[in-house]
């Protein structure tokens, strides 16, 4: 009995040092790949590296370190590590395959750091999404939307459609339609919508806002009102020039018709 009590106490004191200090490599490891993943990501800032990469990159390196942390802790406990490398390897193909999907985000995440169509703060449509860019993570895409909505998106899915960026350009166009009434004074209608787009300080002198007729509808003679802004301004100016844009129109003495059919009844003669 009391060999079995020296050896219990020996297994104990052995096995259960090092398996306290696996938990205690895991655990400080874990740290050390939150300390210098973050640390990497800074650097990278602070060198005037794209957020959207050092993010990438941050996302990256703390991955490969708690690979070498989790090895590391497995050593410790007494696992034969050099044989399970050979094990994991055989194991990540066999996973590989089955996780083909996570493999294509991988890759396309690595096609959005590289080729840069967007990067972090642009507002886009991208995948089904209408958003800002918060982060490009391994996987994922990260969009904040308009209406404080977080929006996760596969980076396959993200490459794998059209992408609207709308503010990498210094510039965008506000498309407006005003409809007038067949009696009113067309070019009246037009000075007043001009002037409107062009009191805004907001509006671009180059290129020129435009005041057109665009068609002439069932009901009404319809003018586009075309301000360029920046990006920034354009729902600013959009939401005003709709507002001072009907005021403008009525103080010139125009209406805004409603559509409206004429019925003409006959009376059939016997």
């Amino acid at each position: 009995m009391e060999d079995i009590m020296l050896k219990a106490q020996e297994y104990l004191l052995s096995y259960g040092l090092n398996f306290i200090a696996a938990i205690l490599i895991f655990v400080i490891g874990k740290w050390v790949a939150g300390v210098i993943s973050r640390f990497i990501e800074s650097m990278m800032i602070k060198g005037k590296a794209d957020k959207t990469l050092a993010g990438f990159v941050r996302n990256l390196s703390s991955m490969a370190i708690l690979v070498f942390v989790i090895i590391a802790a497995l050593n410790k406990l007494g696992v034969e590590t050099t044989s399970m490398v050979a094990v994991i390897g055989a194991a990540g193909l066999a996973i590989g395959l089955a996780l083909q999907g996570s493999l294509a985000n991988f890759a396309a995440g690595v096609i959005l750091i590289i080729f840069k169509p967007f990067k972090t703060g642009d507002l886009i449509e991208a995948g089904g999404a209408l958003g800002i860019v918060q982060e490009v993570q391994i996987f994922n895409t990260l969009l904040n939307t308009v209406d404080n909505r977080l929006v996760i998106i596969p980076n396959a899915k993200v490459t794998g459609d059209n992408i609207i960026n709308f503010t990498s350009l210094p510039k965008r166009r506000v498309d407006l339609v005003f409809g007038i009434s067949y009696s009113d004074d067309m070019k009246l209608a037009k000075d007043a919508l001009l002037k409107v787009a062009t009191s805004d300080p907001r509006v671009l002198k180059d290129p020129a806002p435009v005041v057109a007729v665009s068609e002439l509808g069932d009901s009404s003679v319809n003018l586009v009102c075309r301000p360029w802004v920046a990006p920034a301004d354009y729902w600013g100016v959009y939401f005003d020039v709709i507002e001072k844009g009907k005021l403008a129109l009525e103080t010139a003495g125009c209406t805004i018709p409603f559509p409206q059919n004429d019925v003409h009844f006959y009376q059939e003669k016997k």
